[in-house]
């Protein structure tokens, strides 16, 4: 039985991943993914599914789509007008031909890569708070009396993948968490604010102390550490430090206070857009993202992208900060084409480097009285990733409300997807068996390629 009939079979069977086959089969997928690399992003605020996602170009129900009555539709590139009353245009969907997803004109030039897409509509959320829909959103779990109960999605990939990594998980903003008893220290998320607070971390003055100096003596503390880990019972402890150690070295000797400062970044990845109103800061992380992967020094990065929380003019922000979103994904993307993965000979970082894209929740398909759109209890997800299904969209919602609507039979029976399910399925792709991390969610195994 191959990995997706196995899935296939835990999934019908509502079994999940346990067992002594699940487990071999796991660790056997999972050896082969240790050489791949992970990006996060995080649509911060909840963003409006209608215009790219989910595109609703009709009044129908509830839904008032955006039109020229209610938006600037010069900024917006994929903007192409379509008769919805005798004053008024809305837009057409965007599907060029050989596309099998539609699209809203928020999506922006991505909309050039939709061969490499894959898209989760009707995304059941059950909240309509932000604190909850985000971290549903990166662990599968609700909050519990306000407190986090579970690791994030970077934290289970840096935990199985990332331990020996220079930095296994880079947390820019993103919303990381680290819990649970079956993880390794290691692993717990650098979460800064900015890049240039890794510099800082790093740069060390030469005033009282050369470069060598310094390298000899954490060389020493090192191996000390390692020799008194042998004449101890519970040589754990010890020899962590002496991996903490060894890694600063590699940290200060390798150059990486000058590589990731944000002049260096912008001079090593010009394609990047760092002076998008929106998306300039995650411009910046994605840059530090591909120089980090470049020098095979982390697993995964992690980082969040505002504008999304439009309660007031919807319209006037929502299509900008979504083309921005979707502008920087596709020069991602096209960086990763160019750029050699640091270990496969002949691969590039694109054929291992997998990017799920997440939000708090949808908004309102009805526009309030401050041209705004609120919270909505249903969302979308986007994965990029050579084991996911590419050019395809799952899931839906009712044509009328735009709420979820079971696509599916699950063990528990027929019900819509959730972030849970999402999650459930993208370690799975990677040899990890959910119910390590998990408590709710199935493997889907329709979404994987």
């Amino acid at each position: 039985m191959d990995r997706r009939a196995f899935l296939a079979a835990c999934s019908v069977a509502g079994l999940g991943v346990s067992g002594v086959l699940g487990r071999a089969l796991f660790a056997a997928t999972q050896a082969a993914a240790d050489q791949e690399f992970f990006v996060f992003v995080h649509a911060s605020g909840g963003w409006d599914v209608t215009l790219w996602a989910d595109p609703r170009n009709e009044r129908r129900g509830i839904v008032e789509p955006g039109s020229t009555d209610n938006l600037d539709t010069t900024p917006i590139k994929n903007w192409v007008d379509r008769k919805l009353d005798e004053d008024t245009n809305t837009f057409e969907i965007v599907q060029p031909k050989g596309c099998n997803i539609p699209f809203g004109p928020g999506i922006g030039r991505l909309v050039e890569r939709a061969d490499r897409l894959c898209l989760i509509n009707g995304l059941a959320m059950n909240t309509v708070s932000h604190p909850d829909g985000t971290t549903y959103s990166v662990t599968g779990r609700h909050l519990v009396g306000g407190r986090v109960v579970a690791s994030s999605i970077d934290t289970m990939m840096a935990n199985e993948l990332g331990k020996e990594q220079t930095f296994p998980s880079v947390s820019i903003a993103f919303p990381s968490s680290y819990v649970g008893d079956d993880l390794d220290r290691r692993v717990v998320p650098l979460r800064i604010s900015n890049i240039g607070a890794i510099t800082r971390t790093l740069t060390r003055s030469e005033r009282w102390e050369t470069s060598a100096d310094r390298d000899a003596v954490t060389t020493l503390l090192a191996d000390e550490a390692r020799e008194l880990a042998k004449h101890t019972q519970y040589p754990g402890a010890l020899n962590g430090l002496a991996l903490q150690y060894d890694a600063l070295r590699r940290m200060l000797g390798s150059g990486l206070s000058e590589v990731f400062s944000v002049p260096a970044l912008k001079s090593a990845q010009p394609s990047l857009d760092y002076k998008a109103r929106f998306a300039g800061n995650a411009a910046i992380n994605a840059a530090f993202a591909v120089e980090a992967m470049k020098r095979n020094v982390i697993r995964c990065t992690s980082l969040a992208m505002g504008g999304f929380d439009t309660h007031t003019n919807n319209y006037r922000q929502q299509p900008v900060v979504q083309q921005e979103l979707f502008g920087l994904l596709h020069d991602l993307l096209g960086v990763l084409d160019a750029t050699p993965h640091p270990t496969k000979a002949g691969k590039k970082l694109a054929d291992h480097t997998h990017i799920l894209v997440v939000s708090d929740f949808c908004r309102t398909p009805q526009i309030n009285v401050a041209q705004g759109r609120d919270h909505y209890p249903n969302n979308s997800a986007l994965v990029i990733s050579p084991r996911f299904k590419r050019n395809a969209v799952f899931g839906k919602t009712d044509p009328d409300q735009l709420l979820p609507v079971p696509t599916r039979t699950f063990s528990d029976g027929a019900r819509a997807f959730t972030p849970a399910d999402l999650l459930a399925t993208f370690v799975s792709a990677f040899g990890v068996n959910p119910r390590k991390y998990l408590r709710d969610g199935e493997v889907v195994p329709e979404w994987l390629a």
